[in-house]
């Protein structure tokens, strides 16, 4: 069944991954990239009108990179920043797109950036340098890269995506998990219910490292719970000392010292709200957990 289900999963994975390589863009996508470059185009239209120039052909607007976009013109041109700053502003908000972009302005010889600006919807991070001072006459291609884009919830790929993921489900709850529900053994009484030692009026949990007694919870570390565990296998009976550090420390790589006396002293605290259970120290030998009546 494991292996199965590993093939399953695979061949779905696979689906997933083709999805996403050869699914064509999304309508919006595509809309909104028309936008851009007609809103680019009519930028350079503005720029060459107002150096007075109505006979230069603006290049094609070209998708450089995802949200990326260049315009370019066949002549040389001049501008002053604060025109294409207002001009791409006025242009992108009667096209209704985003408001948050970086401009910049490259020369075609070099790749050299001659300016550039950051708008955002906050006037004091927005950066727009230089007004005033004319860039001089060159060829250059104008850069712009949107930095917050806001996509829709509900494309094709997000639903083809959606539905593949919801046929996981569908196959994890109804298909596999009713297959290994139907092959599972039963259970026992034994096996569902949890394994305690009643020490007096305590149910002592080895596999929970703990004491209940009534509503109250004490927990014991590690080495408190094994040393309980020994004497609770010999309930009234003396455990030697060198019983005691073997099982509890040397088996671990651990050689103890006074570390014993220090766990029993502890041990003894948290039983002592039953006066019945006493570990009393037989001198020379050992200790031995005694429950009166």
């Amino acid at each position: 069944m494991r292996k199965k289900k590993i093939i399953t999963y695979s061949f779905f994975g696979i689906a997933l991954l083709c999805i996403w390589l050869f699914l064509p863009k999304s309508t919006h996508q595509k809309q909104f990239s028309e936008s851009v470059k007609v809103a680019l185009r009519d930028v350079g239209n503005k720029l060459l009108l107002s150096e007075k120039d109505s006979t230069s052909l603006i290049l094609p607007i070209k998708e450089i990179a995802a949200f990326t976009y260049e315009l370019s013109f066949q002549n040389h041109l001049t501008f002053e920043p604060m025109i294409m700053v207002s001009t791409i502003e006025n242009s992108f908000k009667r096209s209704k797109l985003p408001s948050e972009y970086i401009v910049e302005v490259l020369q075609c010889s070099t790749e050299q950036v001659a300016y550039s600006f950051l708008m955002t919807k906050h006037e004091e991070s927005t950066i727009i340098p230089c007004s005033g001072r004319w860039l001089p006459m060159d060829c250059y291609t104008i850069q712009l890269r949107f930095t917050k884009k806001s996509n829709p919830i509900f494309t094709t790929s997000t639903i083809l995506y959606g539905l593949v993921l919801l046929l996981f489900i569908v196959m994890e709850l109804f298909f596999f998990r009713k297959k290994t529900t139907k092959n599972a053994t039963p259970k026992t009484s034994d096996e569902t219910l949890e394994n305690y030692a009643a020490i007096g009026s305590f149910h002592f949990y080895p596999t929970q490292n703990k004491l209940v007694k009534q509503a109250t919870e004490i927990n014991l570390s590690k080495k408190e719970c094994e040393l309980l565990q020994i004497f609770a296998d010999n309930l009234n009976q003396v455990v030697t000392r060198d019983e005691l550090t073997k099982k509890v420390w040397e088996d671990n790589g651990v050689i103890v010292g006074r570390s014993l006396d220090t766990y029993i002293s502890k041990l003894r605290k948290k039983l002592k709200d039953d006066e019945r259970i006493k570990i009393t120290n037989v001198h020379g030998v050992g200790y031995k957990l005694e429950l009166g009546s």
